[in-house]
Parts: structure tokens; sequence; C-alpha cells
């Protein structure tokens, strides 16, 4: 007996101890197959999720936190005073070469002056400088609604190629199947070379199919990772069992609009810091201070020490001055009614678009309903009509081609039919921010 022999009849002898001595790479391969299955559960990303991350981490919305913070920290600077004034020179000096009294002889002066703002002025001013930070977090709603749209438009056109490549995959495997008959019953002139032919073109034409299906699918992925600022080579999946929410019958009142969108809310704070700039014109009709406090020292010791101290106030009522703040009120309530007018057509604009989308979606829920339970269903029962009385050599392989070429190209149109049905909502829900 031979070694190998030998050994072969001590494994059989031993089960036990070969298992045992395998039982280290039994466990390696059990926890790799645990790990690679936990890290493909944990890779993928459900749609509420990526749009989180959308809001957290896309580029694009991080400048508008920083215009708002800017906004409020220019607030800050309004209520500033000016910086005081000193200075230092001569007074009532006579020029050289002059032949003067004692008394006569001038001053050194050093003079100090401070203008003391308007406080009503100042705060106005500060209300206005803070509304302009609100005005940039309803514009980070517009753009945040635009990315969010684009990512459901993403995830949706993602879905439709899931279901696209599983059509794809069962259409191949059937063709093989009828491909295999025919190569079978050709030998025996049950069959022609053309139509194996035909087949095997078909099934070339369905690997191109899912070339082009995979290609679409990375494509949608990486578009997803841009939008959440991830590395684009990273892989994860979509939950493949989530269904967009049907949008409900109800069409939504201009209120009710003007509440979700966030372009309407902008509008809303662009009107509220105009009018808050109206009313921090208006403040320019009251008076600003200004204190001055000179001290001269003569320069002959017979004269005495002597101060002036001097207030200021403005008038800024008078024509030559008050022109300029009454035109800017004037200007700012006409823009204010551009708004509002802008504002009541967006809303009616949107409400009509809102109306369109509805009766567009119900109509495409409905076509869609005829295809999953008339349509569809009436073909595959005429396919697999033409399969089996080809499999009973009752039928010919042409004529089933043909039946699964017209339930392929009917599976085909309904799910570029639901695609067109996902866009809509995509639509929908971007009108309304939902």
């Amino acid at each position: 007996m031979n070694s190998e022999n030998s050994a072969n009849l001590m494994y059989w002898r031993h089960p036990i101890k070969a298992v045992v001595s395998r039982l280290p790479w039994l466990i390696s391969c059990v926890f790799f197959v645990l790990t690679n299955s936990l890290s493909q559960a944990q890779s993928v990303l459900p749609l509420d999720s990526i749009l989180v991350r959308i809001d957290q981490d896309n580029p694009l919305l991080k400048p508008y936190g920083s215009r708002a913070a800017a906004a409020r920290a220019y607030a800050e600077g309004a209520r500033s005073w000016m910086a005081p004034m000193v200075g230092l020179g001569t007074f009532m000096m006579p020029y050289p070469g002059q032949t003067v009294e004692a008394q006569n002889r001038g001053n050194i002066m050093v003079a100090a002056e401070q203008d003391i703002p308007n406080g009503a002025k100042q705060r106005a001013t500060q209300v206005y400088q803070q509304s302009k930070a609100a005005i940039e977090e309803a514009s980070r709603g517009v753009t945040l609604n635009q990315l969010r749209s684009d990512a459901r438009q993403l995830y949706y056109d993602w879905l439709v190629l899931g279901k696209q490549r599983t059509i794809l995959l069962e259409n191949q495997r059937i063709l093989q199947l009828a491909k295999k008959l025919a190569d079978i019953r050709y030998p025996y002139q049950q069959g022609s070379l053309g139509s194996i032919y035909k087949a095997q073109g078909r099934l070339d034409e369905l690997a191109n199919m899912l070339i082009m299906n995979e290609s679409n699918a990375v494509r949608k992925r990486i578009g997803l990772n841009t939008l959440m600022n991830r590395s684009k080579t990273d892989t994860f999946q979509i939950d493949t069992t989530y269904r967009p929410q049907e949008p409900g019958l109800m069409l939504p009142t201009t209120e009710e609009i003007g509440e979700a969108r966030s372009d309407i809310q902008r509008i809303d704070r662009q009107i509220l810091s105009m009018q808050a700039g109206i009313e921090a014109q208006r403040a320019q009709v009251k008076p600003d201070l200004r204190l001055s406090f000179s001290h001269m020292s003569p320069l002959s010791r017979m004269m005495p020490q002597m101060f002036t101290a001097m207030g200021m106030i403005s008038i800024p009522i008078v024509p030559w001055a008050s022109r300029g703040y009454k035109a800017e009120i004037k200007g700012m309530q006409l823009d204010i009614q551009a708004m509002r007018a802008e504002r009541e057509g967006m809303l009616n604009d949107t409400q009509g678009m809102v109306a369109q989308m509805l009766t567009d979606i119900r109509a495409l829920r409905t076509q869609l309903g005829n295809y999953e339970t008339r349509i569809i269903p009436a073909l595959r029962r005429n396919y697999d009509t033409q399969l089996i009385a080809y499999e009973q050599n009752k039928s010919e392989l042409p004529l089933v081609i043909d039946a699964w070429e017209t339930l392929n190209m009917t599976q085909m149109d309904y799910l570029n039919r639901l695609q067109d049905y996902y866009r809509m909502i995509v639509s929908y829900e971007k009108e309304l921010e939902k």
C-alpha cells in the first residue's frame, strides 16, 4: 500500500480528527461569508439617509450659512460709534516778525471731538442688516430643494434600472432555454438554422442591454455620491423595496403652497427686509449729536487758561438733506409692490402646474395598472403558450421569438412609463417641497 492510500485510510478512520484539523479553515470561511454579507447589508442606503447626507455635506449649501453669519456680523457693527477725534495746535497765534504785547502771544490748544449717533437709527439699521440673514437661509432652502429633487430622480431611475435588469435576466434565461431546445432539435431536422441564428442574435442584444443597464446604474450611483459629497468610487446599493408615495387627490391652496415653497418664503423675507430698510431710512429723520471740547493754554503767564465746549445737532429734515432718504423709501416701496406681484404670480403658476401634474399622475397610474393587470399578463400567457407548443413540437421557434419580442417590448414600454410616473412624482414633490 502506497503512502497516498495510507493517508486516505487514516483520514477515513479518524473523521473527527480530520474535521478538527480543518476547523480553523472552516471558521475562516464562515467568518468571511458573514463579514461579506454584513458589509453588503450595511452598504444599502435608503433614500431618507441620502437626503440627510446631502443636507449635511453638500458643498453647494455651505456658502449660505457663511453669508447668513456674515449678515449677522454686519448687524453687530451697526451699533458702533465713530472714533473720537483729538487734535493739537495753536489758537490766535500772531505771525512771525510782528511786535505784539505779552498778552497777545497766542495759545496752545488741545481739542477732542466725538460724534454721538442716534440710538433709534442704529437699532433700525441693525434690524435691517439682520433681516438679510433670513434671506440667505431661505435661499439655502431653494438650493436644497433642487438637490433633493436631483437625488430623488437618480434614486427612482436606479429603481427602474433594477426592474429592467430583472426582466432582462429572466428574458435571457428563457431565450437560452429556447435556443438549447433548437440546438437539440436541429440535427433531427426539427428546426431551421436561421431560427437558431435569430435566437442567438436576440441573446447578444440582451447582453448589450445588460451592459448598458449596468453602466446606467453606475452613473446613477456616481451622481448620488456627488450629491452626498462622497468619493465618486464608493459603492452602495439602494433599497429596491422602496416605492414613492403617490400624491393625494386634493389640490393644495395657494396658502399651503406659500408655506411649503422656500422660494416663496425667500420673497416673503425679502419683503420683510425691504420693510426693515424702509424703517431704517425713516429713522434718518432723527438728529445726530456731536460734542467737542477745546482747551487753550496761553503762552503768556499774564493770560488765563481757557476752554471751549460745544454741542451740535444735525437737522436732517431740511429739503437738501431729506431728498436722499425719501427717494430710498419710495424706491423700496415700489420694490415691495413688484415682489408681491411676483409672489402672487408664482403661487398662481405653481397651483396650475400642480393641478396638471396631478392629472398626469392619475393618468399614468391608470396606464400602469392596465399594464400590470391586463396587458403584460395577457402577452405573457401568449408567450407561455407558444413556448409550451414549441416544447411539444407543435410550434416553430420564430413564433416563440416573436411572442417574446412582443412581451419584451411591452415590458420595456411599461418601464418607460413607470419612469415617467416617477419623474412626475419628483416634479410634484419639488413644486411642493415634500
